[in-house]
């Protein structure tokens, strides 16, 4: 069987755009990646708003924001609720990234694009697979099947290969890397054979890359230098992932007493960091096979950071003393912690800023890699500040007219039937008493005559909630929340890691559940003084290795994705030369027909059409005899007929022809004389083989097949000939 496979490309096609694609393998619909960028564009929202309710499963490659950050706006705010399928340590990771990058736009805007409780619901729809586990598709995909394999690049990262009907493999591959790195395993080229269809990601394509000894070497002489005169290095990673590459090779770098990098201070600053790297702890088995046996063998745990201190604000970072190394995020200096200390150090010549991936085109990132540091750059700076003076009196005043406008409309609810009286099955008198914060049940006793003890319930109370003391097997525990120093506001005057204000209860009207503060924004002249370094430390295939993997897999078609037009190019031409029989350089908004079959089609069947079909058993099937003809269908549902258009795909159905001639009956089955022999013989018909025909009837009549494959039936018109003539008809379906 042959599907039909056809691929629309959202965003992530002819340009570097976070990938996010329709795969549509006959009626089901996967949504391959749902990634958004550090500019939340738009515009890809509404192309993806147009599919969201015909989609049926999400697949999740890596867990950083370019795969999965619009997955929290998909759910909350578009409706998303098909299953979505990532491995372990995608599920974990994501919500580390996704709460990160929330935390760090609210801590300087208004960021109301999602919520965390968003981001809750998102990863709650999260089926959580292992590597070469293979989950078969139900309802409309019923014969197709999903299995995730190692990619590298990423804890959990995932190659997706999609197997459909009629044994045709896809492969879904936008990131891995095929070389072993210190806390990961490389991608399992071997499994990726011969597909029907491959996906790729070509970003790197006409890339070189420098080799692994020689990055960490720059790495090392500018950490040494930077220190050693007096300054700070800040490293521009990610939140949970290539920042645990890092990690781990910069502790073991402060463990080595030679290094001379002892006296310094590692620090790793985001909102998450914590969590990071308890996660990490406990995911061991998903990274290299080094570090699964030193773990199984000394129960050593490679992320037991002795030397990486753990810091949650700027102002963590600016009370350690003396140079320091500090592993911030988001690598595009476009937000988050990475911008506050870049704005912070930039300007000092002694200090150096270490920028570890090519970010999206137009970042400040991508920006400084492509025209170097030494100049003055015009940047807009954002950060959340406490109000004072009369904005501060504005803001409380606004508060007691709340609190006064809930009183009041309390009052009025009792006024106008607050107070209601309902009898109860014990002949008692019930009455609710409206208060400003609960409904508290009275009642009053009715007493019935007589000398029997009437049945009362108990009166209902104040709510009341009993705090229990949460303990471990040593007494209570010790929440560390609870001795953290308030930080109000940084050296820049930036609120970061506030503790909610204390409720006093005595007087409701001055109530406050958080500090008033107030987004502002300014545009400041940065002076870039600080070295600027970049060392490409991202985990990918470079262009000569992602060719190999190209040879080596062999696909029958293969589909360029999410790369500049050069590094498509250079991919095509490499396609051509090694024989490969399709390739598509898709734009985004395309959608890609990559049938392997050219002359199929897909067809509804109208319900008038069904209705009039004559059925007629053959065996485990029914068979009928179809006279249509191919007409366009109208659509009847507005949304349909707006994917129809979106996806340039024109629907066609089949539609009953007017009644004509009848046609001539069809004999539907492969007869064998032996059978119909045995058939004729529960008769108590007698039947025996001559001359390569079957007698029967005492050689009165005689059945034998002819050259062009049919049957005939010959002999003396009698009853016994229209016996064997119906029992004839019996074993075929005649349609």
């Amino acid at each position: 069987m042959t599907s039909i496979i056809k691929l629309h490309c959202l965003s992530g096609a002819g340009d570097e755009t976070p990938p996010c694609y329709v795969l549509q393998i006959d009626e089901f619909k996967f949504l391959l990646d749902c990634g958004w960028d550090e500019k939340f564009d738009m515009e890809f929202i509404k192309e993806l708003k147009r599919h969201i309710n015909t989609i049926d499963a999400v697949l999740i490659s890596h867990s950083d924001p370019v795969h999965l950050g619009a997955l929290p706006y998909a759910v909350g705010k578009l409706g998303l609720n098909c299953p979505i399928y990532a491995t372990l340590p995608v599920y974990k990771m994501g919500q580390m990234f996704m709460y990160d990058l929330y935390q760090a736009h609210r801590n300087v805007s208004e960021f109301d694009l999602f919520t965390l409780d968003d981001v809750d619901a998102a990863f709650d729809r999260i089926v959580q697979l292992k590597y070469n586990q293979s989950i078969d598709m139900k309802g409309k995909g019923l014969g197709l099947r999903i299995t995730p394999l190692p990619a590298g690049h990423s804890l959990g990262g995932t190659v997706w290969r999609i197997a459909a009907p009629g044994e045709e493999d896809i492969v879904y591959a936008p990131d891995f890397n095929h070389k072993k790195e210190r806390h990961l395993n490389g991608c399992e080229i071997e499994r990726l054979m011969r597909p029907s269809l491959m996906l790729l990601g070509a970003m790197n394509a006409d890339y070189v890359q420098q080799r692994r000894r020689l990055r960490d070497e720059k790495l090392m002489t500018t950490i040494l230098s930077t220190l050693r005169g007096g300054g700070c290095v800040l490293v521009c990673t990610d939140t949970a992932g290539r920042v645990l590459e890092l990690a781990h090779m910069l502790d073991q770098l402060w463990r080595n007493k030679d290094s001379g990098l002892v006296a310094y201070s590692l620090l790793l600053l985001s909102n998450v960091s914590y969590n990071v790297v308890e996660f990490a702890k406990s995911q061991i088995e998903w990274m290299s096979d080094k570090l699964t046996r030193a773990f199984e063998g000394a129960r050593s745990n490679p992320f037991a950071l002795r030397h990486l201190q753990l810091c949650h604000s700027v102002g963590e970072v600016s009370r350690t003393p003396g140079p320091k190394v500090v592993l911030a995020s988001f690598p595009d200096l476009e937000s988050g912690f990475a911008r506050d200390l870049f704005l912070l150090w930039a300007p000092n010549p002694q200090n150096s800023i270490v920028l570890t991936a090519r970010t999206s085109p137009g970042t400040l990132a991508r920006d400084l890699i492509e025209k170097g540091g030494d100049r003055t750059l015009e940047l807009t700076v954002r950060r959340r500040v406490r109000l004072e003076g009369a904005e501060l009196e504005e803001f409380m005043q606004n508060q007691r007219v709340k609190v006064n406008n809930t009183v009041n409309m309390v009052g009025s609810r009792e006024e106008s039937g607050g107070i209601s009286s309902d009898s109860d099955s014990d002949g008692e008198l019930e009455m609710w008493v409206v208060t400003g914060k609960h409904d508290i049940p009275v009642r009053h006793d009715v007493r019935a005559a007589g000398c029997f003890k009437s049945n009362k319930r108990h009166h209902a109370m104040y709510p009341f909630h009993e705090e229990r003391t949460r303990a471990d097997d040593y007494g209570e525990m010790i929440k560390p929340e609870d001795y953290r120093l308030a930080e109000i506001v940084d050296a820049e005057g930036e609120i970061r890691d506030v503790p909610p204000a204390p409720i006093p209860k005595q007087e409701p009207e001055e109530e406050m559940t958080e500090i008033p503060s107030k987004c502002i924004s300014s545009t400041r002249q940065v002076q870039i003084k600080a070295n600027i370094q970049y060392i490409e430390l991202e985990g990918r295939c470079d262009g000569e290795s992602l060719l190999r993997v190209v040879t080596q897999a062999k696909p029958r078609a293969i589909v360029g994705l999410r790369a500049h037009r050069g590094a498509l190019q250079t991919l095509k031409k490499h396609c051509e030369a090694e024989g490969i029989e399709k390739i598509y350089i898709p734009s985004a908004g395309e959608v890609i027909d990559a049938t392997t079959e050219s002359h199929i089609y897909q067809v509804k069947l109208t319900d008038s059409l069904m209705s009039g079909l004559a059925w007629r058993s053959a065996g485990d099937a029914e068979l009928a005899w179809l006279s249509a003809q191919l007409v366009p269908r109208a659509s009847q549902r507005e949304n349909a007929t707006a994917i129809e258009e979106a996806t340039s795909d024109v629907s066609m159905s089949l539609e009953a022809q007017a009644a004509g001639g009848a046609h001539a009956a069809s004999f539907v089955n492969a007869l064998r004389l032996s059978e119909l022999r045995a058939a004729l013989h529960r008769l108590g018909l007698s039947s025996e083989f001559s001359g390569g025909a079957l007698e029967c009837c005492n050689g009165t009549l005689a059945i034998r097949r002819l050259e062009n494959g049919r049957v005939a039936l010959e002999g003396v018109l009698s009853e016994e000939y229209y016996k064997v003539r119906e029992l004839l008809y019996e074993q075929f379906a005649i349609v």
